[in-house]
This record gives structure tokens, C-alpha cells and sequence, in this order.
């Protein structure tokens, strides 16, 4: 079988390699210059696998049986196009490498969360005795794993809408959307085709898997399409079936049977964002067969994940959070929502048909000061600036400089952008990273 690869990123090494593990013909294309991947020119020449850099050629395409994609590899991409018009299979690396497993799997996605409820179920369920790994999304591509896990371990996958939009036959024995909300327009073109993207997680699940859904989501609920899984709901109000909060409570609920969980005070990370998330993080770990001890002391111990509401140090009585992770208005709306102290709010990126007026209502009741930074400086500071202090600075480090300038003892000042990080950043980890070490220097 001859198999090409397009993208050069983690994701498209990762399938590269394994293709060369099952001893196919492995060609890689990567539209970007050669000089942004010298570590991964030197994995491919040590595997023998063809590539080429600056632009995709038709000759990577010749007797090609197979095309892998890599997340983010735009559906109007030339040689995506070329390949769709010579009939070759087209699936992304979430299906190449699962296809080659055996393992139990669960599957997250929602346009915000995934990443916190993906780590948190690898916790509760390692935490539990059981064996279980993240990956996906969240920083190890599924193709990495042939060969390097035991069968018995459980994947715990985070999938994006990139990656599930190219799925084929991918069947999670659970699968999660915890909520949809517009984003990645540029890359889907529509938000229907948004939606459809998220919902192609259960697409091919069976009468014997799970598929849990946030019962609170109003775009899931009136866009469910067909599934033959179970299904079970988390939710604020009182479900027939799954899990939901009753006054400072979470019960499980099942046919007549009700069972305490614990106190949504006992949760150890904040907001009513990571309430759903626990929820949703429970459902799947009961999914296994965890006691709900077990799971009640993992929600207990769960310390959270790097770049969302992040604590970093605090400083004369000043607390620094990175949020950085916070790619859109909905995460925004969470982080700024899940505290009680006084807020400093540095926000700014590339925007994705951002609607601020989404959080007037949010940063009129907790946030004292907006830092914008980006290139959405600009609209951020038009759109708040008559309700509320703003100050626009020219990159991270002064809007850092700036923010503890305005703060009292007490306050807090978050860093959740509401946008991309492309316009100054590698990725979001990048900007993260930055404004730790800008906070740690103070």
C-alpha cells in the first residue's frame, strides 16, 4: 500500500512513522518551508520516507491508495482537492492510527473543555486502578501509541473537529460532545458544517457503546442526528438518565435509582464550566465500572491542566492566571464567570467572528480593568471601552507591566484571551508559556 502523508506537524510524523512500522510506501507533502522543521526533515531521512516542503506536487499523489491529513489541513487545500478528485481515501490521523489499536476508547470533543474533561477522565480512571492514557488533540497523536501500550489500556482521546472530519469508520465505546458553540468557521466555511463535524464522533458507534451529551446545550439538543449508542445526559436540571445537580449536589440517576455522588463544593477546580465537566468526566469513568468513591476522590485531587485557569504566583497579594487556552468567547465567558474576586482582564488575539457583546453582562459584573493586546486590540477596546477602564498595550509583556499596575490586593488578574494566538504565538502552549515567565519575572 502506498500511503501519503500531508502535513509535516506532530500529528503527520506520527502517522508517517506508523506507516512505515506496517512497512507501506510512505511519501510526506508540507506546504510550509523546510527550514520550520529540521527536527522532522531528520526523523523522515532516518525513516527513508520521501517529502517534499514549500508546496504540495502532484507526484505525491501517483499511485497513491491512501491520503492521511493532519489536523488543520484545510478541505480547499490543493493537493486534499486533487485527491478527492482522483477518488484516493482521504481519513485523518485520529482514524489512521486507531484503526491499528485494540484498545478500549473514550472520545471527547465540544468546542470548549475538552482538554480538562479528556485529562480528568485519564485520572479518575488511572486514579482507579485502571490503566489509561491522553491522547489525541491533547499532545500525543494515536499513531504514536501502536506498539508502545499494553491492549488493556484505555485511550482517553480528545478529538477536534479537524480531526473528526475526516473520520471514516472511528468508533469510540464512548463518546462525549459537551457543548458547540461557533468556532473554526474559517476552516469549515459554515457552522452547520461545524456542527456536523462534532456530531461524526458517534457516527459510527453501535447499540453497545455510550454517547453522552450536555443536556443544558442548546445546539446539541436541536441538532441531534441519529446514533444507535445509549444515551446519557449531564445536566443543571434533573435527567431521566446520567448525571445532574440537585441543589450543592451531584446525583447519578438511572431507571429509578438515584445515588449521591458528592458536593459540588468538593470539586478541586473552579467554575461552573469544570462542574460540567465533572459531570461529564463521572458518566464516562461509571462507564468502566469506577466506584463512585473512586471518582468522587479523583474530582477531589484533580489539580486541572497547564493554560486553563492556570494559577501561576501571587504577588502582592495579587493573584496571576493563565487562562491562555481561552481561544474563544465562550472559554472567556467561563473563566471570567469563575471567580469572585475583582478582575483584570488581558485579552486580546486573532479573532474568529468573535461577538463580545456575549460577555458585557460577565465583565460589567466581575472585571475592573481590560489590558487588549493583538490584533483584536483594537475592537476590544472600542466595543468595552465606554463601560468599563481600558488600556491598549503594544505586546504580552506590557499588558502584563500594565495590569499589575492597575491591581489592589485582592484582585486578580487573568490572562483568557477570547482569541487565537496565531497573530503573535506559535499556539496557545507558546503564549502561555510566555506570560508565566513574563508573571514569574515581576
Amino acid at each position: 500500500m502506498k500511503v501519503t502523508i500531508v502535513g509535516a506537524g506532530k500529528s503527520g510524523i506520527a502517522a508517517a512513522k506508523l506507516a512505515k512500522k506496517l512497512n507501506y510506501q510512505v511519501s510526506l507533502s508540507e506546504s510550509k518551508a523546510s527550514s520550520d522543521f529540521e527536527n522532522e526533515i531528520e526523523i523522515l531521512k532516518s525513516l527513508n520516507i520521501k517529502y517534499e516542503f514549500s508546496g504540495h506536487s502532484s507526484k505525491f499523489l501517483k499511485s497513491s491508495d491512501l491520503v492521511v491529513t493532519s489536523p488543520g489541513v484545510p478541505p480547499k487545500n490543493l493537493i486534499i482537492k486533487e485527491a478527492e478528485h482522483k477518488g484516493i481515501p482521504i481519513i485523518s490521523e485520529l482514524e489512521f492510527g486507531w484503526r491499528h489499536l485494540k484498545n478500549k476508547s473514550i472520545a471527547i470533543t465540544g468546542t470548549n473543555g475538552k482538554t480538562t474533561t479528556t485529562s480528568l477522565i485519564a485520572f479518575i480512571l488511572n486514579n482507579s486502578g485502571k490503566k489509561a492514557i491522553a491522547c489525541g488533540n491533547i499532545g500525543t497523536p494515536i499513531s504514536d501509541l501502536y506498539g508502545n501500550i499494553d491492549d488493556d489500556t484505555i485511550l482517553v482521546i480528545e478529538a477536534s473537529s479537524y480531526q473528526l472530519d475526516r473520520i471514516v469508520n472511528f468508533s469510540p465505546d464512548v463518546s462525549l460532545i459537551l457543548n458547540i458553540t461557533p468556532d473554526h468557521l474559517a476552516y469549515h466555511s459554515t457552522y452547520e458544517n461545524y456542527i456536523l463535524a462534532k456530531w461524526k464522533i458517534s457516527s459510527m458507534q453501535n447499540e453497545k457503546n455510550l454517547l453522552i451529551l450536555n443536556k443544558d446545550d442548546e445546539t446539541i439538543l436541536k441538532n441531534i442526528l441519529p446514533s444507535k449508542a445509549k444515551i446519557q445526559f449531564f445536566s443543571y436540571s434533573q435527567v431521566d438518565w446520567g448525571i445532574y445537580v440537585k441543589g450543592e449536589h451531584l446525583y447519578f440517576k438511572s431507571a429509578n435509582k438515584e445515588e449521591l455522588l458528592m458536593n459540588i463544593s468538593e470539586i478541586s477546580i473552579p467554575g461552573v464550566h469544570n462542574v460540567y465537566n465533572s459531570m461529564a468526566a463521572a458518566l464516562a469513568s461509571r462507564a468502566f465500572e469506577i466506584r463512585n468513591e473512586d471518582i468522587r476522590d479523583s474530582l477531589m485531587k484533580f489539580q486541572g491542566v497547564e493554560h486553563r485557569l492556570e494559577y501561576v504566583r501571587t504577588l502582592n497579594s495579587v493573584d496571576f492566571i493563565n487562562d491562555s487556552k481561552a481561544t474563544n468567547i465562550n472559554a472567556a465567558w467561563y473563566a471570567l464567570s469563575s471567580y469572585n474576586s475583582p478582575l483584570i482582564w488581558i485579552a486580546g488575539g486573532r479573532a474568529d467572528s468573535n461577538d463580545y457583546s456575549l460577555l458585557e453582562d460577565i465583565v460589567l459584573k466581575n472585571v475592573k480593568c481590560i489590558v487588549t493586546i493583538g490584533e483584536e486590540s483594537n475592537n476590544i477596546f472600542n466595543h468595552f471601552c465606554h463601560k468599563i477602564r481600558c488600556i491598549k498595550e503594544d505586546n504580552l509583556e506590557s499588558a502584563v507591566k500594565s495590569a499589575f499596575e492597575q491591581s489592589s490586593e485582592g484582585d486578580k488578574i487573568i490572562f483568557t484571551p477570547a482569541c487565537k494566538s496565531f497573530d503573535m504565538f506559535l499556539n496557545y502552549e507558546h503564549r502561555g508559556e510566555v506570560f508565566k515567565q513574563i508573571v514569574n519575572s515581576l
